[in-house]
């Protein structure tokens, strides 16, 4: 019983996959009702808004202390550039106009200077004599803060603030008569100042309506972009395991059309597990059906005379053997995808050839015969592919006579391990080459492969797969066949061809 039962789960998984697959459907559907800043659209639009804004503030910010620094920069140069012909002035020791000597008198230098310059526009020139004030240009008094420079021994500049302005200056401290004297330059900064504010304004203004137009173009990019994420959700909604007809529409050639196309070939291939499942099960429920309705009939009929009733036993049991190398063989197929399926081993592959015609013989009496056994080292999974060789033997038995050759050979080239029957039956029609490996195949000269259920092909074959391999298959009516399972001598590479190749 415990192999009916483990047979049952095999078959049930795809139910419970589909269960699941349901249920992440519907979870699926439910994380799309999220509130709006949930939404990708509208998280594209707010790391864009928070980015651009962010950005843009920084930029306004640097371009006002940039501008604002140029203007101190452009007065320094400006009052720098008006101070510098005391220092000719003074030099020469006369005054250029009238040509009289200064004899190093401060106040006659500043008096010839002031005559020669005149203040800057919102500024003034102001000259010290030994810490008092001594004349200024234009007349109107000079600023407290400045008082401090009327003493100072080396040339200094720098900016100040002036009630609601801001003063740039420059003092140069001259010497004369034994006296010290200090001229200061100064310009007002408050007009510049205002046109940089109005200009960082516009900016401003600017700036927000080039967000507000860039967020809106961005809101449409962003939802022309995910729009064939929508639709993508919006199939996988509509996809049940009922109705796997539903495919999404892919323009383009970039990631998410990549997406689409990828997706929608996850559905050909599941649409196509699917069918296959169905038919599956249809075809074990057919081949159980039969053994079981047999069995019914001879119970319902069993009567009391001892020769019916060991006849129906004979048969019974031949049914229940039936139907249990059936399951066995169902169960092997389950288990063929998964990792624990093949126990690999280093084998000799003419060791193994010999081990194989010596079992085969058991099974029938045919005249059977090595083709070749190359001497080579290999790595296989020594049960299953016996299994495989072995159904491959019953086949040929099935469609040869007794005085017919069998043949099983092997051979090691380019990295791949060759495993063959041949045999000299009946053959296999060109149309049904393709079809016998497929699970529950019948029909034909294809009727009775394995144990009679159209499983023992299917089983070489996913034998051959699990291995890395493939099987190949050549056939002439009247002529006999070749099955040859091909594998890669190392079972660690990837498989290295078609699941079987027919001629």
């Amino acid at each position: 019983m415990a192999p009916a039962r483990e047979d049952s789960s095999a078959l049930a998984e795809p139910n419970r996959r589909a269960a699941v697959s349901r249920s992440a459907g519907d979870g699926g559907e439910r994380s799309l009702r999220q509130p709006l800043l949930g939404d990708v659209r509208t998280r594209v639009l707010a790391s864009f808004f928070v980015l651009l804004v962010v950005s843009t503030a920084v930029s306004i910010l640097v371009l006002r202390q940039v501008l604002i620094s140029r203007i101190g920069n452009d007065a320094r140069e400006t009052l720098t550039a008006q101070v510098e012909p005391l220092r000719s002035l003074a030099a020469s020791g006369e005054d250029p106009k009238t040509g009289r000597p200064f004899n190093g008198n401060l106040e006659l230098i500043f008096s010839a200077y002031l005559a020669r310059e005149r203040a800057p526009d919102d500024g003034f020139l102001a000259t010290f004599i030994d810490g008092e004030a001594n004349k200024a240009e234009p007349d109107e008094g000079v600023p407290s803060q400045l008082l401090a420079l009327a003493s100072i021994k080396e040339p200094e500049s720098d900016r100040i603030s002036i009630g609601n302005g801001e003063l740039q200056y420059v003092a140069v401290p001259v010497t004369g008569d034994g006296r010290e004297g200090v001229l200061v330059a100064a310009e007002s900064l408050s007009d510049e100042r205002d046109q940089v504010e109005s200009a960082v304004t516009l900016a401003i203004a600017v700036s927000i309506v080039v967000t507000l137009l860039a967020s809106l173009f961005i809101w449409l990019a962003a939802g022309r972009a995910v729009q064939p994420l929508r639709a993508l959700a919006r199939t996988t909604r509509s996809i049940t395991e009922s109705d796997l007809s539903d495919r999404v529409a892919v323009r383009g050639g970039d990631e998410i059309a990549e997406l689409g196309r990828t997706f929608n070939g996850m559905l050909d291939r599941l649409e196509v597990a699917f069918r296959d499942q169905k038919g599956f099960l249809a075809d074990v429920g057919h081949e159980l059906r039969t053994p079981i309705t047999v069995i019914r009939g001879h119970l319902e009929t069993l009567g009391d005379d001892p020769v019916e009733r060991a006849e129906a036993r004979e048969v019974i049991n031949d049914e229940l053997e039936r139907m249990s190398r059936l399951v066995d063989d169902l169960l092997l197929l389950a288990r063929s995808d998964r990792a624990d399926f093949l126990r690999p081993e280093p084998l000799d592959l003419d060791l193994l050839t010999q081990g194989l015609i010596a079992k085969a013989r058991t099974l029938g009496v045919r005249r059977w015969i090595v083709d070749r056994a190359d001497v080579a080292l290999m790595r296989a999974d020594p049960h299953r592919l016996t299994s495989a060789m072995m159904n491959l033997a019953q086949n040929a038995i099935k469609h040869t006579r007794g005085d017919d050759i069998i043949a099983i050979g092997s051979s090691a080239d380019g990295g791949l391990v060759r495993i063959w029957v041949r045999d000299e039956g009946e053959g296999i029609e060109l149309h049904e080459q393709e079809r016998i490996f497929e699970r529950f195949a019948s029909g034909g000269s294809a009727a009775g492969h394995g144990h009679g259920a159209g499983l023992g092909l299917a089983i070489v074959k996913a034998i051959a797969e699990a291995h890395g391999g493939w099987v190949e298959l050549e056939s002439e009516l009247g002529a006999g066949s070749t099955f040859t399972v091909v594998i890669p001598a190392d079972t660690e590479d990837e498989p290295s061809g078609d699941s079987w190749h027919g001629s």
